[in-house]
């Protein structure tokens, strides 16, 4: 059996940065994820106070979360040459810099196109955020310690994902929305600040292929917006996943001979990298239709308000937060493959049993539930971003980053329009049906999974 590519023994030497400087650079990265995940998430909660103060229908309010989900997906592998080419803290203070700004435009919107203007332009400063964090975790802490490091990451967008909705709420209670992203601007500010503390990143000069960036926006953004249209107007739909396919394939052709591409073709050549990448598009398209299912299961299905909806839901993201540096230390030991084969596995019987459990109108036995799929996709998340980030070449870390982010939104996107298109075709049976979907998207996940567990050779600290 081969060695788990997951620990390669010629990256055994790298010792990070110096205390305290690394604690403090570990600390400023979580710091700038947590602002963008946060932002993606108290804006859903806004849309109606939204639509009633900018005086526009509910569903045009929609586009204030499409157009940041938008910039975010089409930004990623952009930013991740940006970075390779120029530095990744370079264009990681350049993103912070320009979502703190964005998120001033936003509060100050007088109008839906502006504020959907500068949420656009909000998305795209997230996306350095969310592209080249890995890459800067990489160099600032010692091989060793990547693991656990990445699992407080996870942990930290976790919880941040499941706070959003919550401190969108409160600040709603308090003040008026333009706030929501007004409390960007201090904490903005102090990642800025804190930036100095920033692995040094030569980059490699290498200029930015416009062509392959425009043709890589007209493969993602086409297909977020896609979504919007599926049931209304599926012909338009029809149009933007066509346009999406032909760019990709114009976009390969062109990229096929590159050195180092916009799509990192060269590192999904690499078998452990490839099969991380193709396991976590199956572990989140289960991962999202599980979570549209459930709150349509818990207040359809059994007549659960938001409220208890909202705290039904909340042990799925509290397990992921529990488990995910749990699983980043046991990386460390253990073979990357089987932990996430064990973790979707997990996850996909929580879903199974979601799904097939008789509840008989009472949502208690959802909790366990809940908390058996959020526990699975923790110990499926971290190793498998672990092993896909020392998969790579250290000078590819950027490359990488970027396309963990797109094989998540990729597969977000797929169970968002799966749970769409069984919503239009089967009503209230969807959710069930959903969730059992879901659970064999997250099987699927876990079979591509062992096809790299192998031997493990351990690390030890230097």
């Amino acid at each position: 059996m081969t060695a788990d590519t997951s620990a390669p023994a010629s990256h055994a030497h790298d010792d990070g940065l110096p205390v305290p400087r690394r604690y403090r650079a570990i600390a400023t990265v979580i710091i700038a994820i947590i602002l963008v995940v946060l932002d993606g998430a108290i804006a859903n909660v806004a849309l109606p106070t939204l639509a009633t103060s900018l005086k526009v229908d509910a569903s045009v309010s929609v586009w204030v979360v499409t157009a940041y989900q938008v910039a975010l997906v089409l930004g990623l592998l952009p930013c991740a040459a940006l970075g390779e080419s120029y530095g990744y803290r370079r264009v990681f203070v350049v993103g912070v810099a320009i979502f703190t700004l964005a998120s001033a435009l936003c509060a100050m919107s007088p109008s839906l196109p502006f504020l959907v203007a500068a949420r656009f332009l909000q998305g795209l400063g997230g996306t350095a955020s969310m592209s080249l964090s890995v890459a800067l975790l990489r160099f600032s802490v010692p091989h060793h310690q990547l693991g656990p490091i990445l699992g407080w990451n996870a942990m930290a967008i976790a919880l941040s994902a499941a706070a959003g909705p919550t401190i969108g709420a409160a600040i709603l209670s308090i003040s008026s929305w333009p706030w929501l992203f007004a409390v960007n601007l201090p904490i903005g500010a102090l990642v800025l600040f804190a930036s100095r503390y920033l692995p040094d990143h030569v980059g490699t000069g290498r200029p930015l292929d416009l062509i392959s960036v425009g043709l890589n926006a007209l493969i993602f953004a086409p297909l977020v917006i896609a979504v919007e249209f599926i049931l209304t107007q599926p012909w338009i739909a029809a149009g933007l996943f066509v346009l999406a396919c032909v760019s990709l394939v114009a976009l390969l052709r062109r990229e096929m001979p590159q050195k180092a591409p916009l799509i990192p073709i060269d590192l999904l050549r690499e078998r452990s990298f490839r099969i991380s990448a193709i396991a976590s598009v199956f572990c989140f398209t289960g991962q999202m239709a599980g979570l549209v299912s459930l709150p349509f299961y818990l207040q359809h299905g059994l007549g659960l308000d938001a409220f208890w909806t909202g705290l039904y839901m909340t042990p799925w993201p509290l397990t992921v937060a529990i488990s995910g540096p749990v699983s980043g230390r046991l990386s460390n030991r253990i073979s990357t493959g089987w932990l996430c084969a064990a973790g979707c596995t997990c996850l996909a019987l929580g879903l199974l049993l979601a799904s097939l459990w008789p509840l008989h109108g009472s949502a208690n036995m959802l909790i366990p539930f809940t908390i058996i799929s959020g526990l699975g996709f923790g110990f499926f998340q971290v190793p498998n971003n672990r092993n896909m980030l020392l998969s790579a070449p250290k000078e590819r870390s950027g490359a990488a980053g970027g396309l963990q982010g797109t094989a998540r939104l990729t597969g977000q996107t797929m169970g968002a329009v799966m749970m769409t298109l069984l919503f239009a075709l089967l009503g209230d049976t969807a959710p069930r049906i959903g969730l059992g979907i879901a659970a064999g998207f997250a099987l699927i996940g876990g079979l591509v999974s062992v096809m790299r567990a192998g031997s493990f050779v351990s690390v030890k600290p230097n």
